[in-house]
Order: structure tokens, then C-alpha cells, then sequence
């Protein structure tokens, strides 16, 4: 076994003997077992399966979009629910754009979303490892990887923009993107924005942690566009 392999077997394996022990100290406690109200079902997170979850999602960005917003779980008693432990049932690896808050958009409340926001929504090895802990701990069943309309980084990147500091290091990140979205008809930006997005999913899908979760059908990762004018999310494919 080489070294980096005997690495990411060390380090697949604490994780697992993480995720063991959470049990143990109620990390995955049933002391979070409220329903999450969706409006044609209510469904434990623990009895949720990945296609529920992501509808939830969308369902709650209806309501966002028709001005229907049901703030839900967002009342002291689930701050109090929560403050024991936490079950969200979907994460979410969204842009740092102050204009993409993610349970807004989504209409969630306290303790339904586990998010990891960076610029240019880039799977960096930080925001996998808390994806896998969001996922193979906590118990997440769906992870969007969302990008927006007129997103910064994208743009900074299709400009060769030169940066200071480590803002180069996320311009790098979206960079191979940009060269999958050349060459297509329509909106510069746009493309390039939804080609980062399915880039970073398949970042998201080589980490055996994810990966494994997703043969085991106790997760599924998709990409989202967030419309800023529309307030609509749409799947990226």
C-alpha cells in the first residue's frame, strides 16, 4: 500500500470509527425525530429516501417563488430540539454570494440543512470532508451542488482575472470547467456557471465516502441554478 493510499484508507477508517462513536455519545440520537412537514407527506428523516428529500427542496422553493413561504420549524421549541442534535436531511454546497441564502430559497427551517458555502461553490477537500460528515454522520440524503445567475467567480475565471491572495486558488478550482462549457450557444456566463456546478459534483463523487453512500442508495448529488431575477432553482444536467 502506498502512502497515499495507506492515507485515504486511514483516514476513510476514522471517519468510520467516528460515525460509530457518534452513535454512541448521541450524535445520532433519536432526541431529533420531529417530521419534517412536506405539503403531501410527513417524513422522518431517518425513513427519508434521497428522491423525497430533494423534492422537499424544490417543494420549498416553490413556495418561495410564489411568495408562499412557510417559514417552518423556525419557532423556539426547534431551536431548542436542536440545540441537543442536529438530523438535517439535505446539504447543500452553495456559492458565499451574500445573495444565495440557502434556507431562504429552499423555505427549511433550524436543523433541516447542512450547508458549506465558498465562493464559486468549489468541492475543495474542506468541503468534502464536512459533506461526508454532513452525509455519513449526520445523515443528510441529498447534497445539491448550487450555483447562480451571475456568479462572481465564474466570471472573474472566464476573464483571466488577476487576483491577490488565495482568490486564485478558487479561480483555479472552477477553471477546468470553464473549458468543458466552451464552444456552447447561449449565455457565456451561464454556461460556464452550470458546467462549474456539474464539475464540482463530480468532484463530490470520487470521494469514497460519498460514493459508497451513493451505491447504497442513502444518498444522491445534484446540481442546482439558482435564478436570481426568478427566485427558482433548477436541476443542472
Amino acid at each position: 500500500m502506498n502512502g497515499k493510499n495507506q492515507m485515504g484508507y486511514f483516514s476513510r477508517r476514522h471517519l468510520l470509527k467516528f460515525s460509530a462513536g457518534a452513535v454512541g455519545t448521541g450524535v445520532l440520537t433519536a432526541g431529533l425525530s420531529s417530521k419534517l412537514a412536506f405539503p403531501d407527506k410527513a417524513v422522518a428523516q431517518e425513513d427519508m429516501t434521497p428522491d423525497q428529500a430533494l423534492q422537499g427542496l424544490m417543494q420549498g422553493n416553490q413556495r418561495f417563488v410564489n411568495g408562499k413561504l412557510e417559514n417552518p420549524r423556525r419557532n423556539l421549541a426547534r431551536l431548542a430540539e436542536v440545540a441537543k442534535s442536529q438530523k438535517p436531511f439535505a446539504a447543500i454546497l452553495g456559492c458565499a454570494d451574500s445573495r444565495v441564502p440557502s434556507e431562504i430559497i429552499f423555505d427549511q427551517g433550524f436543523g433541516d440543512l447542512f450547508i458549506c458555502r465558498i465562493a464559486g461553490n468549489v468541492a475543495t477537500p474542506e468541503e468534502i470532508g464536512s459533506l461526508e460528515f454532513g452525509t455519513l454522520v449526520l445523515g443528510a440524503k441529498v447534497i445539491v451542488v448550487m450555483g447562480h445567475k451571475r456568479c462572481g467567480a465564474v466570471e472573474a475565471t472566464i476573464k483571466g482575472a488577476q487576483v491577490p491572495g488565495q482568490i486564485a486558488s478558487l479561480l483555479d478550482a472552477i477553471r477546468p470547467a470553464i473549458k468543458d462549457s466552451e464552444g456552447q450557444t447561449g449565455d457565456r456566463l451561464e454556461n460556464a456557471t452550470k458546467a462549474n456546478v456539474l464539475y464540482q459534483v463530480e468532484q463530490l463523487k470520487k470521494s469514497p465516502v460519498l460514493s459508497e453512500l451513493i451505491q447504497k442508495d442513502k444518498l444522491k448529488i445534484v446540481g442546482g441554478y439558482y435564478d436570481l431575477d426568478t427566485r427558482t432553482v433548477t436541476m443542472v444536467s
